[in-house]
């Protein structure tokens, strides 16, 4: 049970800085988050879409003490979308944004989050593209769904993303499924009390189909975010037995995880989306990675013994 542990880690000062420090660190977070710059990430969306996949993309950052760092946050993406524009990808290259980058929990946060969200969705959608709103700690989720219902008057097609390990997501995903939105379904990443979420593998996995067959019954656009062999064939399944087409939802994994079944998925003609980081503040989505999956633990742990 590593997992709660390293989430708690990912709030540490001073485990980040200890981190961030070590040596074997950049490397290994090279393989999650594959540049800093927009500069360095144009590259890589070319490469990725040149290879028949399609890209979420995430500007990281989630600490956010002032309004000016949240504008800058919004400005981030401004800049994205500005780069976005000579490519002509569409909605082969979509944002992801998370509501505590534009300012969130800040006083006031929900209005400012608003502020701030509502320009890069104006801007994406001027180039044919979307924004999906992640889904953040439960305390959050009020807001985001509020958030996320407003944008929807103007841009019906903004997204959210909803987790399985949470007890109310499968009223959450009635409501959406019914009102025709773009869902993203993950498993869940950040360290919830038992109050509120489900602490058992098996029970999450349980939720998570009983959750993604909803979505495919209902009239939305179902986005599967899973890297599990088991709950993408379950997945697939699921999608024949309600009629859907292979363009009538998703498959969405992380950069630098399982990127042979990326390819895979892709030539057998499914949407293929790989949800894509980059930025300097990388460490809470680094942490967050590790604690998904024993694998990644064990990547790095084994980076750092053999850079010793």
């Amino acid at each position: 049970m590593l997992g709660p542990v390293i989430l708690a880690a990912s709030r540490s000062d001073r485990m980040r800085r200890l981190v961030s420090a070590a040596p074997v660190t950049k490397p290994v977070v090279d393989r999650f988050i594959p540049g800093e710059t927009v500069d360095q990430i144009v590259p890589i969306i070319r490469e990725l879409t040149d290879q028949g996949l399609e890209l979420t993309m995430d500007v990281v950052g989630e600490d956010i003490t002032t309004p000016a760092q949240a504008e800058a946050a919004r400005d981030a993406y401004l800049e994205l979308i500005d780069r976005l524009k000579p490519l002509e990808l569409g909605t082969r290259a979509e944002m992801s944004v998370k509501l505590s980058m534009f300012g969130q929990a800040l006083e006031g946060g929900h209005e400012l989050a608003l502020a701030n969200v509502r320009p890069v969705v104006e801007a994406a959608a001027e180039i044919g593209t979307t924004v999906t709103l992640d889904a953040e700690d439960h305390t959050t989720l009020d807001s985001m769904f509020a958030i996320h219902e407003e944008l929807r008057k103007d841009f019906p097609q903004t997204g959210c993303v909803i987790q399985a390990y949470l007890f109310r997501t499968e009223a959450d995903a009635r409501r959406l499924a019914d009102s025709g939105s773009r869902v993203r379904l993950v498993k869940g990443a950040y360290k919830e009390p038992a109050e509120v979420a489900y602490q058992q593998r098996h029970e999450i996995d349980k939720a998570y189909v009983r959750i993604l067959r909803t979505l495919m019954e209902g009239e939305g656009y179902p986005m599967i975010g899973s890297h599990d062999p088991r709950l993408i064939s379950i997945g697939q399944e699921l999608a024949r037995t309600a009629g859907r087409k292979l363009d009538e939802y998703e498959f969405q994994m992380l950069y630098g995880i399982r990127g042979d079944e990326h390819l895979r998925l892709a030539a057998e003609g499914h949407r293929m989306r790989v949800y894509t980081a980059y930025g300097t503040d990388w460490y809470g989505y680094f942490m967050r990675r590790l604690a998904e999956k024993p694998a990644n633990l064990r990547f790095f742990a084994r980076s750092m013994v053999s850079k010793g």
